[in-house]
């Protein structure tokens, strides 16, 4: 039963992750929006949802760990498996936008804030409201670098109507988040039956399941040859993850964070938001990069089985 689950699950997120792209492709068109601005902030934070409702409920549930530990697997999963897989499907990567000059510093700047917050071992009210500041100041940049692409043709000749629009998106939103949910309970029991320790399904699973909608709308995106909506949706969703989820988390209940004791998943997180910047400042968007990033996943994987 797990099985027929999981798989229904998986088609839920691939068909909402259809939705969103389309959706998202007329708003940015008839708005004169970039697709890199839509899919950092509207597909992003749609994305983030399943994020955003683990750790909210761990943290009102007094588990702390679960709550950081998710944020910091999903932006690991994010820059290397989702974009480490973007890069090896995608026939050409070349974007528009110059992401090295407007964008890179902020997969920088949530991870480096957040450690200097955690430095005291906690985060709390005052931290979460300076993180969605964080977050507000974010959406304000995007605005002001917002930069239009070339449109598709297609789309173009559409009679837009904003109403089905924004019904089919939160359609679509609806099954990314529901199927995300229904991926990891599925996937966990699998895991049980198997004799997989709990540890590990709550270190992989959670922050693997939470970053399946990312992970689904960027490789098709990419297969569209929208790789600026692909790279914003990362981008995006980590600045979400950071600002958002343990903003909201932390004023919800006081996060306890041990830097000593996690301190290689930490370093992991900021090791490849740092690759990310070098990738882009080097335009190295090919099959190499999605390797190397894949290799961080596997030492990630490694350091945590042992």
């Amino acid at each position: 039963m797990d099985f027929l689950i999981f798989t229904i699950s998986m088609a839920a997120l691939i068909y909402g992750a259809d939705f969103i792209i389309q959706q998202s492709e007329k708003i940015a068109l008839h708005y004169n929006i970039s697709h890199f601005v839509i899919g950092a902030t509207l597909v992003a934070v749609g994305t983030s949802l399943p994020e955003m409702a683990v750790s909210m409920s761990a943290a009102i549930k007094g588990n702390a760990d679960i709550a950081v530990a998710n944020v910091i697997g999903s932006t690991i999963f994010n820059i290397s498996l989702v974009l480490g897989a973007v890069f090896l499907v995608a026939k050409k990567i070349s974007p528009d936008r110059d992401l090295f000059a407007k964008d890179s510093a902020w997969s920088l700047f949530p991870i480096l804030i957040f450690i200097l917050m955690a430095i005291d071992g906690k985060l709390n009210a005052i931290d979460g409201i300076l993180f969605l500041l964080l977050m507000a100041g974010y959406v304000i940049f995007l605005i002001g670098s917002n930069q239009v692409e070339q449109i598709d043709e297609e789309l173009a000749k559409e009679k837009f109507d904003w109403k089905k629009s924004i019904v089919l998106l939160l359609i679509g939103f609806v099954f990314v988040v529901v199927g995300a949910d229904f991926a990891i309970d599925s996937a966990s029991n699998i895991a049980r039956t198997f004799g997989i320790s709990e540890w590990v399904i709550g270190l992989f699973l959670i922050a693997f399941g939470t970053s399946l909608p990312e992970l689904t709308i960027s490789i098709k995106s990419a297969l569209k040859n929208n790789a600026d909506l692909a790279i914003g949706n990362i981008i995006g969703s980590n600045v979400a993850n950071f600002t958002m989820v343990l903003g909201v988390s932390s004023i919800v209940s006081v996060l306890n964070v041990d830097l000593s004791k996690n301190f290689f998943d930490i370093a992991a997180a900021f090791i490849v938001s740092l690759m990310l910047v070098f990738i882009t400042a080097n335009k190295l968007y090919n099959k190499s990069a999605g390797i190397a990033l894949l290799v961080v996943l596997a030492l990630v994987i490694q350091n945590s089985l042992v």
